[in-house]
């Protein structure tokens, strides 16, 4: 397979970091990223690629209020046509558009700061996305479960065949759990697996109950699992974990401390998530700020309350010699890695795939000619679903 890196990035600059090496449609690499995702999400019900490029035609680069009222403008259109379907009995548009706002909404405030707008936004999404899948006529179950004194919440999407492999989707840094029914959880219904989709700590709007990005993700994983086997019947030996950016540390550490997972799959691995912190801490000390994106800072702002500390240095000291083994890895484990992932992403991800003790291994690099290279396979995400399943059925 053709692993060469794209060459559109200059040769004097860290992309230790990076989650994209091409530029798509903006020049801020933040907006340039999730309008990409948002792109992605359209196959799977998301926006048309006519929607998503008329709303890009409404922002400026880099600032973060445009992006907001652009998106949050859109998804008020378009609510405002499932209505219309829905008078008009139309029910299955009705869904078909709503699930389409539900997608704005959950843009809109991705570079909104903590406060009384973001939760907003967040829970007008969360209301589209529950009444889309009602009227598109898709079995879900909200479910909340207890966990330090919070709850983190998910959905369940049973198979029709109650025998068949479940996959438990865990998103990352930007995510919520409902992005991520766009981004894979549909497809893998679509072929007849049960899906959860769940918000760990930090995830979501879970940090809003003090419950943040955790070293010992196995707990809450742990948590979540036994939901799903008391409330769902899910069979720990049917089991799968799909971890996708931060998430891919999640489930490498999952996958080290929680036995009841019969494989584990991550987009990139992450195993030692405080060289990343300290590599986008350099970036920002080297950067220059007079040049910085709203929406870059709004981000980061997000990310930090998202992470329960204030500066760079708080999370260096909460992170401090935080590793996950290799040799504690013995459940069939795949690693999948784009060629546009920075030099930190890169190399975590294959060492990790040398180092782990597992007999039942693989490792997929994605390059441009798949489509499929950006961070969490963005840009192609049905090929990870393609990739994932064709795995799963060798190794359960």
């Amino acid at each position: 397979m053709n692993t060469q890196n794209l060459k559109n990035t200059a040769p004097d600059a860290d992309y230790s970091t990076q989650r994209l090496s091409q530029r798509y449609r903006f020049a801020d690499p933040n907006m340039d990223l999730f309008f990409l995702g948002a792109l992605g999400w359209g196959p799977a019900g998301g926006l048309s690629a006519g929607e998503a490029f008329y709303i890009a035609s409404q922002i400026e680069d880099g600032n973060a209020e445009s992006w907001t009222c652009a998106f949050e403008h859109q998804g008020e259109v378009l609510s405002a046509q499932a209505n219309i379907w829905l008078k008009r009995g139309c029910t299955l548009a009705a869904g078909e558009a709503r699930l389409k706002a539900f997608a704005c909404y959950r843009s809109a405030w991705q570079f909104v700061v903590p406060g009384k707008r973001f939760t907003a936004l967040f829970r007008t999404s969360q209301k589209h996305f529950d009444q889309a899948l009602e009227e598109l006529g898709i079995p879900a179950t909200r479910f909340t479960i207890p966990y330090a004194g919070g709850e983190l919440p998910g959905h369940f999407f049973q198979a029709s065949d109650p025998t068949v492999p479940t996959i438990l989707v865990i998103g990352g840094a930007d995510t919520c759990h409902e992005d991520r029914f766009l981004s894979q959880g549909r497809y893998y219904l679509n072929r007849g697996y049960s899906v959860a989709l769940v918000d760990l700590p930090g995830q979501g709007l879970v940090q809003e109950q003090g419950l943040y990005w955790e070293p010992e993700t196995e707990l809450p994983i742990a948590a979540v699992i036994d939901e799903l086997i008391t409330r769902f019947r899910v069979e720990p030996q049917r089991l799968a974990l799909l971890g996708m950016s931060l998430g891919g540390y999640f489930a490498s550490r999952a996958a080290a401390y929680e036995p009841r997972i019969a494989a584990v799959i991550a987009t990139p691995v992450l195993t030692n998530p405080i060289e990343l912190f300290k590599g986008v801490e350099k970036q920002e000390a080297e950067s220059d700020k007079t040049k910085a994106s709203e929406a870059g800072k709004n981000n980061l702002q997000v990310l930090m309350w998202k992470a329960g500390a204030t500066d760079f240095s708080e999370m260096a000291q909460r992170w401090d010699g935080v590793v996950v083994n290799p040799l504690n890895i013995h459940v069939p484990f795949l690693s999948v890695l784009g060629n546009q992932e920075g030099s930190i992403w890169k190399k975590q991800t294959e060492e990790w795939h040398t180092n782990i003790a597992s007999a039942k291994k693989s490792l997929v690099i994605l390059d441009a000619e798949s489509g499929a290279d950006a961070h969490c396979q963005g840009n192609n995400p049905l090929r990870l679903v393609q990739e994932v399943d064709a795995w799963l059925r060798e190794v359960l």
